[in-house]
């Protein structure tokens, strides 16, 4: 069927108190990000972003990224956020 992809890995990134990376699956063309317990603020041009600096993603929600997922970068707003990633082909 068109339009379906193919589930090729899923993680949980909980240590965002410094910006972070993804580590996406090789294979990965799109990915859906959901900041889980607070916001998190994101860059995808390789820049790191600040708690106070950077697109913001609140907590309960999700984006759908397929930029490069090498250059992106996550760090919480307040502490204990996690970032659950969902990879697709």
């Amino acid at each position: 069927m068109a339009g379906r992809r193919q589930s090729l890995k899923v993680e949980q990134i909980t240590a965002l108190s410094s910006a972070a990376a993804l580590t996406p699956h090789a294979a990965a063309t799109i990915c859906i990000i959901q900041a889980e317990s607070q916001n998190i603020r994101w860059r995808d041009d390789g820049t790191n972003p600040t708690s106070s600096v950077g697109m913001l993603l609140t907590a309960g929600t999700d984006m759908t990224f397929m930029g490069d997922m090498s250059a992106f970068r996550a760090i919480e707003v307040s502490a204990s956020a996690k970032l659950n990633v969902a990879y697709y082909s």
